[in-house]
């Protein structure tokens, strides 16, 4: 029986992205035995993942986790993180193992001269392509989320306009060059006119709260097709997950709900502000419109993110035009 390990540390929406590396190798590696080390605070992610045998975890100790893997007596590693701390580890197992790749000369051409030699792979093909020596192919199936039971949120106890079918909006993203300004996520939700369901973590909850109290004061002034529920800060990660699977669509940045919905095949609109598709994480297999500003000199500006614009302008997020949404069509 081979016991095959994979090494992908961070974060959400990366390691949804290898969901299908796991599944590929559970189904066509005959008695394979898969083990997956990430962070102790992704264990949730990976434990209720049916094609996962046992879950490892970094703490404070890289020495303690390496002692706990070479006990294993892995076959083979497969690193999917492919940093310092993945390198110390397959060097101190000395087991067979290949690394998927990074790009990170291609995006570093990309990000700082704006020369585009980015292949045309999405990142969860390059992923599977770190597997091939294990004799896997793509099984042309998407991305995998699976929602313990106690996780489900029952549609019924949403307020009432939202049991008949809401957009979920992932507001949140780890930069703040991901993510809309407030007024402008304010005016998405008013363009899109439907019941929407804010998701985000306790961080978001506060911005959350502005844009709803902004549609409850308009309410009081005209009609609003737009209805807000802040369900920022409410829902364990898996609860908001459960919500952008009940969802009819889903608004979201580039952050890992997006890649959880595209796990359920929603239809999204994905917002992109400093980073760009044509690295490699646009959804995966499911139908998706992308709103970017296309031809801005300083964009991308970062492959990951920023804390505030580089520039001061952050055109990459208040140039988007909300009003061709109607007119864009669908991805896949």
């Amino acid at each position: 029986m081979p016991k095959i390990l994979i090494l992908r540390f961070s974060s959400i929406g990366d390691i949804v992205l290898t969901t299908p590396v796991v599944r590929c190798i559970k189904q066509q590696v005959p008695g394979a035995e898969v083990h997956y080390c990430t962070k102790q605070s992704f264990r949730g992610i990976l434990e209720p993942n049916p094609y996962i045998d046992k879950v490892h975890t970094l703490g404070d100790s890289l020495n303690e986790l390496v002692q706990q893997l070479q006990a294993e007596n892995f076959d083979f590693v497969v690193d999917l993180h492919n940093n310092l701390r993945t390198r110390i580890i397959k060097t101190r197992l000395g087991k067979a193992s290949k690394s998927f790749d990074k790009l990170n000369f291609e995006k570093w051409l990309m990000v700082n001269l704006k020369v585009n030699r980015l292949p045309d792979v999405h990142i969860v093909n390059r992923y599977l392509a770190a597997a091939e020596p294990l004799g896997i192919q793509d099984d042309g199936t998407g991305l995998d989320y699976f929602i313990p039971a106690a996780d489900e949120v029952d549609i019924n106890t949403l307020p009432e306009p939202f049991r008949q079918g809401y957009t979920a909006f992932a507001i949140g993203a780890q930069h703040y060059t991901k993510r809309l300004p407030t007024d402008r996520i304010i005016e998405l939700c008013a363009q899109l006119q439907q019941p929407i369901i804010l998701l985000g973590g306790k961080e978001d909850s506060i911005v959350g709260e502005q844009i709803a109290a902004h549609f409850r004061q308009s309410a009081t002034s005209n009609q609003q097709a737009t209805i807000i529920f802040n369900a920022c800060g409410r829902y364990s990660l898996a609860g908001s997950a459960s919500l952008v699977r009940q969802a009819q669509q889903v608004v979201s940045h580039d952050t890992g709900l997006m890649h959880i919905a595209a796990a359920f095949q929603k239809d999204i609109i994905s917002v992109w502000g400093n980073t760009i598709p044509e690295f490699g994480m646009y959804p995966f297999r499911t139908r998706y419109k992308v709103l970017e500003v296309n031809g801005l000199p300083c964009r991308p500006c970062s492959k990951i993110g920023y804390s505030k614009c580089p520039r001061g302008h952050f055109k990459c997020m208040r140039n988007i035009d909300f009003n061709a949404i109607g007119q864009l069509p669908y991805k896949v």
